[in-house]
């Protein structure tokens, strides 16, 4: 194994020193236990805290500042932020209004979420971290925070493909096996294996397998308006991204539909593992408001 790692035990918590100096304007650092939190509170805001395991990067540490999140617990590698974590990160962060938890749709995490406090369950954790950071910002109440955090969760799906398995640092080795002329489809971002695999397919192929299957979730009427997200598992180069976005915006033109919002490169990552997912929501005005609000974190600025 080929890493840039030293005692792998510590390595979550160097890689977090490392993310808070690199941006002191932004972050502050809450060693034990550990969270990120906004160097500049909010006040009289709800609160929006977030958090899971590590290899994911930026998310979820990398989305904290204004008009994303307040705050962000890392777990060690693939494993969730334990409760102490994440009720010492929002006792932390609280301004006044509450604080709503943001949680991906992983056992651990929903677990652990639960534990630490009333949780609302969220799969599409970038997308929702975005829009509810805005609406966080701008004052809505945590009730309403809540709404509409469940509501983008309701309108967006997503579907990925891996070319290999990551390496997580303890074991060293590859999760899973797989050919040089083989893809995993329907592949999670903690290193298992997919829904099934099968024989490596053209770019243009691989588009519309992944936007069939998201597009029988949401069922997006012609003409409406939609985000599209073409994130990256951590070893896809940005000229192959930007090559997926533009084939997946013609596709969902050919079925009538409108890509509105872009975002495009390594977001929720799975260590080095090859490979990329679209995520689609379905877009009001409201919503298109929030994702285009002001933001200002390490790895997603926009409007600033």
């Amino acid at each position: 194994m080929k890493k840039f790692i030293g005692f792998a035990e510590d390595l979550v918590h160097d890689a977090t020193d490392g993310l808070v100096m690199a941006h002191p304007d932004l972050l502050a650092l809450n060693r034990n236990p550990l969270f990120v939190h906004r160097r500049q509170p909010k006040q009289d805001r709800v609160a929006v805290v977030s958090g899971g395991g590590s290899g994911h990067e930026p998310l979820h540490v990398g989305y904290v500042g204004l008009g994303m999140l307040d705050a962000a617990c890392p777990g060690q590698v693939f494993t969730s932020p334990h409760p102490d974590q994440i009720a010492a990160a929002a006792e932390r962060v609280h301004a006044g209004k509450g604080v709503l938890l943001v949680a991906k749709n992983y056992a651990g995490d929903m677990l652990n979420f639960e534990k630490a406090t009333e949780m609302l369950a969220i799969e599409h954790a970038l997308v929702v971290e975005k829009i509810v950071g805005a609406a966080a910002e701008r004052g809505d109440d945590l009730r309403r925070c809540q709404a509409i955090g469940q509501r983008v969760n309701g309108c967006t799906a997503s579907m990925g493909v891996a070319f290999t398995a990551c390496v997580v640092p303890e074991a060293a080795a590859p999760t899973f096996e797989i050919g040089p002329t083989e893809m995993e489809v329907g592949v999670g971002i903690h290193g298992e294996p997919g829904r099934y695999r099968r024989e490596l397919m053209p770019a243009e192929d691989i588009v519309e397998l992944l936007l069939d299957g998201i597009l029988r979730d949401l069922h997006p009427a012609p003409g409406q308006e939609l985000l599209l997200h073409v994130n990256g598992f951590g070893a896809t180069p940005m000229i192959e991204l930007y090559l997926l976005n533009k084939l997946a915006t013609q596709a969902l033109r050919d079925r009538g539909l409108a890509a509105a919002r872009w975002l495009v490169g390594n977001h929720t990552t799975s260590l080095d593992t090859a490979g990329a997912s679209l995520t689609v929501t379905v877009l009001d005005d409201e919503l298109k408001a929030l994702w285009d609000a002001p933001a200002c974190t390490p790895s997603l600025r926009r409007g600033l």
